[in-house]
């Protein structure tokens, strides 16, 4: 009887240290999706403000010249 105390007893220190890691890796991830969402609005940002002030390299249709063979 004593063996079987001491594994349910082992089984539940397990058990609760098993959640205390769950619940910590959760606030990480948490924590990374928040800083992830952060860093695509900075990056979006980052897009708008350069589509701003650079021109496109690429020419429109309208500016296309017909290739020689035309």
């Amino acid at each position: 009887m004593q063996g079987v105390q001491e594994q349910i007893e082992e089984l539940q220190t397990k058990l609760a240290f098993q959640e205390l890691t769950v619940e910590e890796l959760n606030q990480e991830v948490i924590k990374l999706n928040q800083l992830v969402a952060h860093q695509q609005h900075q990056i979006q940002l980052l897009i708008g403000k350069l589509q701003a002030i650079e021109p496109s390299n690429m020419a429109t249709q309208a500016e296309e010249t017909p290739p020689p063979h035309y």
